[in-house]
C-alpha cells in the first residue's frame, strides 16, 4: 500500500478497526478516479468489477450505508454508477447540490443549496463557453445542472492553458460569484456553492452515521476530507497533497481496502 510514512496511517487494520466497530457506518465514495479509472470519454466510465464487488458487500451489511459523492450531475452519476431505482446506494451529485435517497430512507429530492443566479443567463453562458472551445482541439464543455465544466484531458498543454484562460475571463465577466473548482484536466464553474463537505454532513445527518469512511482522488475531495471528524477516516486515491490519514495508489488498491473493511465489519456483526 502506497503511504507517506510521515503523514499516513501505516497499519490498515488499526485504521479500519474503529469503523468496523462503529454502530452506524457511512462509506462515502467519489466515483471518477476512485471507483473507476479516469478515461477520455466521461460517460463511458464504470466502476471496476472489484470495486462493485466490495461495494455490494458493504451495502449488504446491517447498519452500513454506501454513498457515491461526485461532482457529476445526479442524472449522469446514475448512468455511470449503473444505479437502479431499487438501489440501496445513496447519491450526492453536483458536489452536494443534488441528492438521491433509497426508497424508504427519505423522499428522493434535489436540493440546490446556496446559489448565485441573479442576473446570470446560465444557458447563454454555457453557449458562449461552447463557442470559445469550438476551435480548441481536445477541449469541450460539459453542461451541468448548476453550471458547466471545461474538459481538457485530450488537449495539448498550450491549448488547455488557452481554453482555461479564455473560460476564466468569460466567467469573471459574466458570473463572478459562481464557484470555481479545478481538478485533473477539468475546470468547473457552478452557481451552487455546495461542496463535498456539505454533502457528507447532509448524508451523516440523514443516515445517523456514527463514523464516516470517505475516499477521493482530486482537489474537490479535499473539501470533504478536511472536514471529517476525529472518528472518521479519509483516504486519498493517487498522488497529490492531502490531509487524509491513508493513501492508496489507485482504484484497484482502494477496492482492496473496501473489501477488507467489509470483511472486518461483517466479522464484528457475527
Amino acid at each position: 500500500m502506497s503511504m507517506d510514512s510521515s503523514e499516513m496511517t501505516t497499519d490498515l487494520t488499526a485504521a479500519l478497526e474503529p469503523l468496523a466497530a462503529t454502530p452506524v457506518l457511512l462509506v462515502a465514495l467519489d466515483f471518477d478516479g476512485t471507483l473507476a479509472p479516469l478515461i477520455d470519454e466521461p460517460m463511458a466510465a464504470r466502476a471496476l468489477p472489484v470495486s462493485k464487488e466490495a461495494i455490494a458487500s458493504l451495502a449488504a451489511l446491517p447498519d452500513t450505508v454506501v454513498a457515491f459523492v461526485s461532482g457529476r450531475m445526479l442524472a449522469d452519476l446514475r448512468v455511470i454508477g449503473e444505479h437502479r431505482d431499487d438501489s440501496p446506494i445513496y447519491l450526492a451529485g453536483s458536489h452536494g447540490a443534488e441528492f438521491w435517497y433509497p426508497t424508504g430512507a427519505a423522499a428522493n429530492h434535489v436540493h440546490g443549496g446556496d446559489t448565485d443566479t441573479d442576473d446570470v443567463d446560465a444557458d447563454a453562458l454555457r453557449a458562449d463557453a461552447d463557442l470559445i472551445v469550438a476551435d480548441i482541439e481536445g477541449a469541450w464543455i460539459e453542461h451541468k445542472a448548476f453550471g458547466f465544466a471545461l474538459h481538457s484531458r485530450m488537449s495539448t498543454p498550450e491549448d488547455a492553458a488557452r481554453a482555461t484562460r479564455e473560460i476564466d475571463a468569460l466567467v469573471v465577466e459574466r458570473a463572478p460569484d459562481w464557484r470555481r473548482r479545478t481538478g485533473q484536466d477539468i475546470l468547473e464553474f457552478s452557481s451552487s456553492h455546495a461542496g463535498k463537505d456539505v454533502a457528507i454532513a447532509a448524508l451523516r445527518e440523514e443516515t445517523g452515521a456514527t463514523a464516516v469512511f470517505f475516499a477521493g482522488d482530486d482537489v474537490t475531495d479535499e473539501d470533504a476530507i478536511a472536514h471529517l471528524s476525529d472518528g472518521d477516516l479519509g483516504v486519498r486515491v493517487g498522488p497529490g497533497e492531502s490531509s487524509a490519514r491513508l493513501r492508496v495508489a489507485d482504484a484497484q488498491e482502494l477496492a482492496g481496502v473496501l473489501s477488507t473493511l467489509a470483511r472486518m465489519r461483517a466479522a464484528r456483526r457475527e
